[in-house]
């Protein structure tokens, strides 16, 4: 009895030197596992003289593909028909105890000439950490596969969001994103014991930390770009800030065109929700030249200030204007030092609504609204 397969064709070789897998399926895991036992009926014949797969390489890495290729004795390699892929993401043991034990996890490809692209969201996450083992096979007339030994276990990493990717996230924000309305400040609220420290030990001055891990798992600014959260939303009746809050009872503000100018860039960083109706995008505002500016131009797609969908600049009879999109929660970045004294503090009158809070917020992967066609 054959192991059940589901089979998926990949897209075609992007250039004649790149081999995409081809005819690639997903094997039932009873196939064989990394120490070559296998079931009664995996349909796999006795272990016969293949080459064992050895100095296996990773390149080419993106968020949902990589390149893969590896060296093999000359011995028999012309019987080879398949290459055998067991990729698994690096998770603990006890992560997968109620995984049933005949989930696919093994990529069955044609053997082709290496490197060899394997692609495919479906099984292909960004930002995650991978274990991949290679073994030869011969397919038999009757159906049975000759199998090798396994390979050398490697591991590696996928990439974030290219801003090919992330072009996409913006043009899916920008459907939802709704008119403008105007606003006159920036807004940052923390526990008073957050603005007693920073007079005490930064001199004054809103210090950049490092973004956390809330939004899409595979956005490029979390755990690496520095900056400080800002809000910017208003409340539609009155214009004005909320007076409700998740981060805190103090609140500190700054009037925009302090932190928002023509001396400004603007960049889209994120578009996600958590498991709720409303979504959220952030925005990343860097001084032009700062450090911040350089770390958003490789990698974020850069705004007109004066024209998008979420937060605009301009200049209106020699003052300046500014707008923000209604129908998302927009969470700013900045990502310089901001000094206290360049706005005020004083507590807000409304509620700490934890609710609402996103640190280290979980994106909803299921969403068709926040989310595009590549691993989540």
């Amino acid at each position: 009895m054959e192991a059940p397969r589901l089979a998926h064709t990949m897209s075609s070789p992007t250039s004649p030197c790149e081999e995409v897998i081809k005819n690639l399926s997903l094997e039932a895991i009873q196939l064989c596992d990394r120490d070559g036992n296998k079931s009664q009926d995996s349909g796999i014949a006795e272990m016969e003289e293949l080459p064992v797969p050895h100095n296996i390489k990773i390149s080419n890495i993106t968020c949902d593909s990589f390149k893969i290729c590896w060296d093999m004795d000359s011995k028999s390699k012309d019987r080879i028909t398949h290459y055998f892929i067991d990729l698994n993401k690096k998770e603990n043991k006890n992560s997968n105890k109620f995984k049933h034990k005949d989930v696919p996890t093994k990529l069955v490809a044609k053997a082709v000439p290496l490197p060899m692209t394997v692609r495919g969201h479906w099984f292909l996450s960004p930002r995650t950490e991978y274990t991949v083992a290679v073994q030869t096979a011969s397919k038999q007339v009757d159906g049975d596969y000759v199998v090798s030994e396994w390979s050398e276990i490697i591991e590696f990493c996928t990439a974030d969001y290219s801003k090919v990717h992330l072009t996409q996230l913006l043009e899916k924000a920008e459907v939802i994103a709704g008119r403008m309305l105007k606003l006159s400040v920036f807004y940052r609220n923390q526990h008073k014991e957050y603005f007693d420290y920073t007079r005490e030990h930064h001199g004054n001055a809103m210090q950049p930390s490092v973004k956390d891990n809330s939004g899409s798992h595979g956005s490029p600014i979390s755990g690496k770009l520095e900056g400080i959260f800002f809000s910017c939303n208003t409340e539609f009746n009155t214009g004005k800030p909320p007076q409700d809050s998740p981060y805190g009872r103090y609140r500190f503000e700054i009037a925009a065109e302090k932190l928002f100018n023509p001396n400004t860039n603007l960049y889209f960083g994120d578009f996600y929700c958590m498991y709720t109706a409303y979504h959220y995008v952030i925005l990343v505002m860097a001084p032009v030249g700062s450090p911040g500016d350089e770390f958003c131009k490789q990698r974020l797609p850069q705004l007109n200030i004066k024209d998008n969908k979420f937060l605009t600049c301009d200049e209106e009879d020699g003052v300046m204007v500014y707008h923000h999109a209604q129908d998302v929660i927009l969470e700013v970045i900045y990502t310089d030092p901001v000094d206290l004294s360049l706005g005020t503090v004083a507590e807000i009158t409304g509620h700490q609504l934890m609710s609402l809070s996103t640190a280290n917020a979980k994106k909803d992967p299921s969403c068709k609204t926040c989310n595009i066609s590549v691993g989540r």
